[in-house]
């Protein structure tokens, strides 16, 4: 397992706001994954609502709508695969952000039951490797003219695509219940499309294509077991970056059972007043935006992975706080916890993923993002097994169990990167 370095620069610096701003690539990607997060955000908790009111479908049906996501991790993987071989990272994202305001123009259209899930499982699929595109031409860049502050500028992107799933949520229902579900569907769309906009005719560094990679090894001979470059790589040298996929899938996990039950539990068991439970919600993302930068700090001393160890560990005690407390206080506790999980997820993450494949970043990149979409397909059959048979609030200790694994597996990984220098 190759050894991921530590973070080289502090996300929140001075140098690194500079060089975002001054950069109209980086400025372009940092607006883009706000309004991919705002898009995104808008739409997500509302189209369960769309489809029983507006197309008057069962609730366990419209349930099933989250495993049409199942899909997205393969069509992350070609699209990654594809951007890896050709180098083309941003002419395949404006056809990615095309794609969502295509897929959300006709989800917003649907008058049949089956249309979302189809236009989900095939359009939206694909529209989702958009950031990952992003990611990957930042990637290219900070390598290219090996920025002192790369760590704090790819920090800085996915802060903006979380300040996006801050608004989103308030912006979507405000609109949905002043112009309908569709009019939101129509806007998401418009979100995903203006991800374009910013993005302007920037151009970056592209990775060497099959036939660059052919003249740039003619004539050298490649040591034993070496690999071509451009040649897409295989599932061996792909196991380090599958497994820390895994794991982050298992601390992702709890995420849809908390947003699916902690509210009717604070709701309709604990009685707290609605005040009170939205400012439990609203807490996470907020210390989430404010540990993101600090989390690079941290990296910077201690390493990327052995900070998650201690953020994955943070997300076992927090659902223990949502199934063991029982009290606004824990409520607090356990959301505050779950802020320092995605402060050191949501920001290192996708350079650790980076790190482990880094001679197919688009590929990694698509992966990793895509991971979010199989943890909510095992999160909601997680949850809706765990609600019949232990109920509310012992359905919580579901993913403290995988947090706890996914503590473990992080602890190993880390301590066989140091063993392999």
């Amino acid at each position: 397992m190759s050894r991921i370095p530590a973070a080289d620069s502090v996300a929140g610096s001075p140098s690194a706001m500079r060089s975002v701003w001054s950069s109209p690539l980086y400025r372009g990607a940092t607006v883009a994954l706000f309004l991919s997060g705002l898009g995104a955000s808008a739409a997500a908790p509302q189209i369960t609502l769309f489809l029983v009111d507006d197309l008057h479908v069962s609730l366990t049906t419209a349930g099933l709508y989250y495993l049409t996501s199942i899909t997205a991790p393969v069509a992350g993987y070609l699209i990654g695969a594809r951007s890896d071989r050709t180098g083309k990272r941003l002419g395949l994202f404006r056809l990615c952000a095309v794609a969502g305001f295509l897929g959300w123009s006709a989800m917003a259209v649907s008058d049949q039951v089956w249309m979302p899930f189809v236009i989900s499982a095939v359009v939206l699929a694909f529209a989702g490797a958009a950031g990952s595109q992003l990611f990957a031409a930042l990637h290219d860049d900070l390598k290219a003219t090996a920025s002192p502050v790369g760590d704090g500028i790819v920090s800085i992107a996915r802060m903006a695509m979380t300040a996006g799933w801050i608004v989103g949520p308030v912006a979507g229902s405000l609109l949905a219940t002043a112009a309908g579900p569709r009019a939101m569907l129509v806007a998401t769309g418009l979100c995903t499309l203006a991800q374009i906009v910013p993005m302007g005719f920037a151009r970056t560094p592209s990775a060497p294509s099959g036939a660059q990679s052919a003249a740039m090894s003619e004539g050298t001979a490649e040591a034993p077991g070496s690999r071509t470059p451009g040649q897409h790589p295989g599932i061996r040298e792909m196991l380090p970056l599958l497994a820390f996929t895994g794991l982050y899938v298992l601390v992702y996990a709890g995420e849809p059972i908390k947003y699916g039950y902690l509210t009717i539990y604070m709701n309709n068991d604990m009685r707290l007043p609605t005040a009170v439970s939205g400012a439990v919600i609203g807490i996470q993302p907020l210390i989430e935006l404010i540990l993101m930068p600090v989390a690079v700090v941290v990296a910077r001393r201690i390493g990327m992975l052995r900070l998650m160890v201690f953020g994955a560990a943070f997300g076992v005690v927090a659902n223990l706080c949502f199934a063991l407390t029982g009290s606004a206080t824990g409520m607090f506790a356990g959301q505050i916890l779950m802020g320092g999980v995605w402060g050191v997820f949501a920001g290192l993450g996708i350079i650790v993923a980076q790190r482990l494949l880094p001679e197919a970043v688009a590929t990694a990149s698509a992966i990793f993002m895509s991971s979010p979409a199989i943890a909510s397909a095992l999160g909601g059959l997680t949850g809706s097994l765990g609600v019949g048979m232990f109920g509310l609030p012992h359905v919580f200790l579901a993913p403290a169990l995988y947090g706890l694994v996914a503590t473990v597996g992080i602890a190993v990984m880390s301590r066989s990167r140091h063993a392999v220098g």
